[in-house]
């Protein structure tokens, strides 16, 4: 296939065009064509989002329904695939979980909501990663019963106003959002726009993210960008703001071998679901919560400049082999590299000396407790 034919076959967001009209670099990410980067450049972009606000365009995301009779009827049918209480999940608040396979592996980490309106009752909003969503749809459709069904929605755009700004300035345009605390869902006017707003993101920032229909998406992004604090961010910024806030990314900490207890996501299960189980893998993860498990993700700051990439090698001092980077890259905030990785349990503590295997040679480096960066999300409005 040429390179010609090769990107006509990726997808466009809704915003393609206005990203193009921005300066943005454009490459390939989970079938999209998406802006890696603006004018500003990734470092800039993400300095710009630590002090005051960036808007990213995430409407590659899945975002989807799951619909049944009641909230009861619902939630059992979901909580038979993740480990989250999903049942108690109170009305106006989401909740981040995982799809887990039969094994106790991650087919995906999504966030579940729960609609404040009584007349929405029975229905919760699903948004999943890009790279998985049509995975994800099959594995969900093929396991639910049937009074409850899934019903996608690829006629939303989802954007994500982040940073320490993004309060004060969506405030102007929605006195209603900024009343959510952390987590908190609402359907609300955002402007003009009819949008259902959640007080979260991908950043460590405080800031929302806004699932707006599809074809409202450009103005509501010019309507946003038009605010002085805000800049549009792209794909490598929000990588770098990630990383630097200690979150997984699918296919690099988190796949379909990794436990949620591995991936030090443990805080995600609650109380009732580790003792009474009842979803994918909980003999596995019970195991684990128990006793604990043979690996576990964590923070590693190499000791000189250069980065240590995904795929990276782990060694203990002696140079035996005990683990391996998954995310790697230059923290701005941190003023230095940073990485994630996996290691065996025995090594995972913090101040633990390793060396990481970087073009060959070994380079010091040493455990550290994640984030890199303190969060800074709203706990109450």
């Amino acid at each position: 296939m040429s390179a010609d034919a090769a990107n006509e076959a990726l997808k466009r967001t809704p915003l393609y065009d206005l990203h193009v009209e921005l300066g943005a670099k454009m490459v390939p990410f989970a079938g999209y064509e998406m802006p890696v980067q603006y004018q500003l450049g990734i470092l800039k972009e993400h300095q710009h989002t630590r002090a005051r606000a960036g808007l990213f365009d995430v409407s590659h995301m899945g975002q989807a329904k799951l619909v049944g009779a009641d909230h009861q009827t619902t939630a059992a049918a979901l909580e038979a695939l993740v480990p989250a209480d999903i049942l108690n999940l109170k009305p106006g608040m989401q909740r981040y979980t995982q799809l887990l396979n039969p094994q106790g592996g991650i087919v995906d980490d999504l966030m579940v909501a729960r609609p404040a309106d009584p007349a929405e009752d029975g229905t919760l909003f699903l948004v999943v990663n890009a790279s998985r969503k049509e995975v994800d749809y099959e594995y969900i459709s093929a396991h639910l019963p049937d009074t409850v069904r899934l019903e996608p929605q690829p006629d939303r755009a989802l954007l994500a106003l982040q940073g320490p700004e993004a309060a004060a300035t969506l405030s102007k345009h929605s006195p209603e959002a900024v009343t959510l605390g952390f987590m908190g869902v609402r359907r609300v006017p955002v402007g003009p726009f009819e949008c259902h707003v959640s007080r979260s993101g991908y950043t460590g920032e405080d800031g929302f993210e806004i699932s707006v229909a599809a074809d409202q998406a450009v103005d509501l992004a010019r309507l946003l960008l038009a605010e002085e604090a805000v800049q549009p961010i792209g794909l490598g910024a929000r990588d770098s703001l990630r990383l630097e806030a200690g979150l997984c990314l699918y296919g690099h900490e988190l796949d379909e071998m990794i436990s949620p207890v591995e991936a030090g996501l443990a805080w995600s299960i609650q109380k009732r679901r580790r003792e009474g189980g009842g979803f994918p893998g909980a003999e596995r993860i019970q195991k684990e919560l128990r006793e604990g498990p043979a690996r576990l993700r964590v923070g590693i700051k190499p000791e000189g400049r250069a980065p240590a990439r995904d795929g990276t090698e782990i060694l203990e001092p002696s140079g035996a082999r005990i683990g391996i980077i998954t995310s790697g890259g230059f923290g701005p905030t941190v003023n230095g590299p940073i990485a994630m990785g996996y290691v065996e349990s025995s090594f995972a503590k913090p101040g633990t000396a390793v060396q990481l295997m970087v073009r060959g040679k070994p380079q010091p480096a040493h455990i550290v407790q994640l984030p890199f960066v303190p969060h800074r999300y709203l706990r109450k409005a």
